[in-house]
């Protein structure tokens, strides 16, 4: 095996060999490649392919790959043009992911040609999506087959981006109002000292870490972004496998999602453009199993699950109700040059504080219809409510100013 494969990068014999990198410049070859593969070049900590990485690490000890195993980039370009767009030249508007992640061998050829090992952090490729609410929505005519966007056999045509995380340290500071070292010393600690670069390097700014990254589902015509006559529609969902795969009830996640989908694809089928942004974060972040051990504590309580206690067991168990940090969620609309949202398929405060806050517009806020929301989800919607979340009516941005001080949930 080659030596500078298995060298510790927290102590590198020459820190020349770092690849530039000016996060936030006007052009990708001012910008510099994101490098986070185990060569000289390396300018980034942490490892590609977020929380698969370790999976990497596990075929590499098994012997079923080569751990000096470079991909072959031939024909595996975008199906769809995105960017650039203005954002990308602006290390405050997007700092969680590599604009020019999925341009890697149109951007880096001389250097790929050079033996630079650059990987993507972003696929673009396109399909047909078939859910089963599609065939009800059909039948009571929300949706309706257009032969383009909605085939004859209920299939929604889409472009599909699949984005790794990539984080500029200095740029996640700034966006959490703490000082670049807190956070390295924070990130390094909290981790179980999983990467000493982030103390030990400080020329080092950029991280992958070792988290579910993003999938944004595109319908109808990217360059409606553009264009002010023509409407923008966008769900921003936050990943819940037993309600978005399982179909469990007693949630709102998968009607919501499918209820964003419906109206993204009306929207499309007007001459504009909808947007799913499906981020993994399980549990608000929290993750499956402290999920798992909350609806147990609710449906173990005197009285069993009530409202007014609902989000009370969560704190107790997790110290917090919510670890999302919709904070970074807007650098995916950056990214694809959004600058107002006409409708906006959700009723949560988090959401809409962090788009707004971050400079796009949103002119409709869209709730789902009563009609959608399962009988067992009462208690959910009942303790939103309670906590006056949202309201079950569509509000445009002037009519609701989200209060200081709210509770952390989602809708």
């Amino acid at each position: 095996m080659n030596s500078k494969h298995i060298r510790l990068t927290s102590h590198p014999e020459n820190r020349n060999d770092v690849a530039f990198l000016h996060w936030g410049a006007a052009s990708p070859l001012e910008r510099g490649p994101v490098v986070g593969t185990l060569t000289p070049q390396r300018n980034a900590i942490g490892a590609h392919s977020g929380s698969y990485s370790v999976y990497r690490a596990l075929a590499i000890a098994a012997g079923t790959l080569d751990p000096v195993h470079v991909p072959d980039l031939t024909d595996t370009a975008p199906t769809e043009i995105i960017g650039p767009n203005v954002q990308w030249a602006s290390a405050e508007k997007i700092v969680s992911l590599d604009p020019y992640g999925h341009l890697v061998s149109e951007v880096w050829t001389e250097r790929l040609s050079e033996g630079w090992d650059i990987r993507p952090t972003i696929a673009v490729t396109k399909a047909r999506l078939n859910m089963p609410e599609f065939s009800g929505a059909i039948n009571t005519g929300r949706m309706k087959i257009d032969g383009t966007v909605l085939t004859e056999n209920e299939e929604v045509r889409v472009t599909k981006v699949a984005i790794e995380p990539v984080w500029y340290l200095p740029g996640i500071a700034q966006r959490f109002l703490v000082s670049e070292s807190e956070l390295r010393r924070s990130l390094f600690e909290h981790s179980g000292g999983m990467f000493t670069e982030l103390v030990t390097r400080n020329d080092l700014k950029i991280f992958l870490p070792p988290i579910g990254g993003i999938t944004v589902y595109i319908f109808g015509d990217l360059s409606a972004i553009d264009n002010p006559d023509r409407e923008v529609a966008c769900r921003v969902h936050d990943e819940c496998n037993g309600s978005d795969v399982f179909g469990s009830d007693i949630c709102t996640c998968r009607p919501y999602l499918a209820h964003g989908v419906e109206v993204c694809v009306e929207t499309a089928q007007k001459g504009g453009c909808g947007i799913v942004v499906y981020n993994r974060k399980e549990g608000r972040a929290l993750g499956e199993v402290t999920k798992f051990l909350v609806y147990n504590a609710r449906k173990r309580q005197p009285g069993g699950d009530r409202a007014e206690t609902y989000f009370e067991r969560t704190e107790c168990i997790a110290g917090v109700q919510d670890m999302r940090f919709q904070d970074l969620m807007p650098d995916v609309l950056h990214w694809l040059g959004i600058e107002r949202i006409d409708r906006f398929v959700s009723m949560s405060n988090m959401k809409y504080d962090a788009i707004v806050g971050q400079g796009i517009n949103i002119s409709q806020r869209v709730a789902i219809p009563d009609e959608l929301v399962p009988e067992d989800a009462s208690v959910e919607i009942d303790a939103k409510k309670a906590a006056g979340y949202f309201t079950n009516q569509p509000v445009t941005e002037e009519e609701l100013i989200a209060p200081k001080g709210r509770e952390l949930h989602d809708y």
